[in-house]
């Protein structure tokens, strides 16, 4: 059990109210847009985030936090800053991830993306009333401005804190491994690998919420497994294919994957609770020497993500997907093939009667003036899942999606490159709210919460 996790009530008192009111009334619009601006203007596809992360150390000094770079590499690093406290109180960590999921160069993303990059793939912001658009204004760099701008406003309002505020702007937290572009040598680049550094170093607390997108809290996300599939084949000559054996691997991957297309469904409904409905989608596909179409090759790969709902572990997944694979075979006797599971990362649960869940849960309903309403049947994976896996107690907390006024129609790339600045002050202020509630209490390291 956390230390406020006996709290009975996570009401805010008069005086912490009026703390809330003055921290609210601190946060700074033009900080926010500076920052989002900014953090846009700055590449920083995953394994090469550094420049952006001594630039965010450089502006939370500047508004007077205490900031420091913390170098993981050459090409990657976090940014961490904090607001003290007196040490009666609990800690609480806010975090948001600040590597952007495609490159913002044409050489890496085109055709992957699309026919050429939109000016909104691009790490270039540009201002249109309450929006900004550029690669990752939303997601992540705005709600990494977000935790940037709460921790700025409850420092400059003066709140006296009882437990420490820890910032925590993390690299690689985007689900890939290594990028194949120049420079990237380690593997272990994504996945959580800046947020999972960060806390082996020591940077640690007793609550956590990370910025991440959806306007609800959520105590709960799926996580992945990836499988690697192998189709098996002869190596051959499109001039000798009918004077000798052939088989061609490519032909055969288009039976496994509609195979495995007809499956996700399936499995999908079996899983679906909760907060959760994991989706699974195969995302590459290789096979054969791009030089010449003459040549069938002996192999033809392709790769799975499999979300996980925090119920099923990675050893049930891969069971489950070794039942679908041993129907496949049954169906087509001839068909060659293997697989192996290439990557695993459980999903993880909250309490939803957790302190921090509580304390995020009161501050959406006295923003909103409702009752909380969580959104369900999500698949999405944050480094959330690092924080709790390691015992710090999470909510996940963001901002919804552009709205009609918006200066492009949303689609996925757009929900990810395009931000309102009025619903970064919303998120902002709910985060604002979530600080005094957790780290305005007193006594809570002798287990008496004032």
């Amino acid at each position: 059990m956390s230390v406020l996790d006996g709290a009975a009530s996570t009401e805010l008192t008069a005086q912490q109210r009026r703390w809330v009111d003055s921290a609210t009334a601190a946060i700074d619009d033009d900080l926010l847009r500076s920052l989002v601006i900014g953090m846009v203007n700055q590449p920083s596809p995953t394994g090469e985030e550094a420049s952006l992360a001594r630039w965010l150390t450089a502006q939370m000094r500047a508004r007077g936090l205490q900031a420091d770079y913390q170098p993981i590499d050459d090409g990657q690093g976090n940014a961490l800053g904090r607001v003290h406290g007196d040490g009666t109180g609990a800690d609480l960590l806010l975090y948001a991830p600040i590597d952007t999921l495609t490159d913002g160069d044409a050489a890496q993303d085109v055709p992957w993306i699309g026919p050429e990059l939109r000016p909104d793939m691009c790490a270039q912001a540009t201002e249109i009333g309450d929006h900004i658009t550029g690669l990752g204004a939303s997601n992540p760099k705005g709600h990494g401005a977000c935790v940037i701008a709460a921790a700025d406003a409850v420092r400059r309002a003066g709140v006296p804190l009882c437990g420490e505020l820890l910032i925590g702007l993390g690299a690689g937290g985007m689900p890939t491994n290594r990028r194949d572009a120049p420079g990237q040598s380690r593997h272990n680049a994504g996945q959580g690998s800046g947020c999972s550094f960060m806390l082996e170093q020591g940077f640690w607390a007793d609550y956590a919420v990370i910025a991440k997108p959806g306007w609800a809290v959520a105590w709960e996300e799926v996580g992945l497994c990836w499988f690697e599939i192998v189709v098996h084949g002869t190596f051959s000559y499109v001039g000798s294919r009918h004077r000798m054996h052939y088989r061609n691997p490519i032909v055969d991957a288009a039976i496994v994957v509609q195979a495995i297309e007809e499956w996700l469904p399936e499995y999908s409904a079996r899983h679906t609770d909760g907060l959760v409905s994991p989706q699974g989608n195969i995302g590459w596909i290789r096979g054969g020497w791009q030089r010449t179409s003459s040549l069938s090759p002996a192999a033809c790969r392709l790769g799975l993500d499999l979300r996980i709902s925090p119920r099923t572990t990675p050893m049930q997944a891969r069971a489950e997907f070794a039942e679908a694979m041993r129907r496949l075979r049954a169906a087509h006797p001839g068909l060659e093939f293997s697989w192996q599971m290439a990557l695993a990362i459980p999903g993880t649960r909250t309490d939803p009667d957790s302190f921090i869940i509580r304390a995020a849960v009161q501050a959406w309903e006295d923003l909103t003036e409702r009752s909380h309403e969580p959104i369900v049947a999500n698949s999405g994976a944050t480094d959330a899942n690092i924080l709790r896996s390691r015992g710090i107690p999470t909510a996940r907390i963001g901002m919804d999606r552009i709205g009609e006024d918006a200066p492009m129609q949303l689609d996925f790339p757009a929900g990810m490159n395009c931000v309102d600045l009025r619903e970064m002050r919303r998120l902002t202020s709910h985060l604002v709210h979530t600080i005094v509630n957790i780290c305005t209490r007193g006594g809570a390291r002798e287990g008496v919460i004032a």
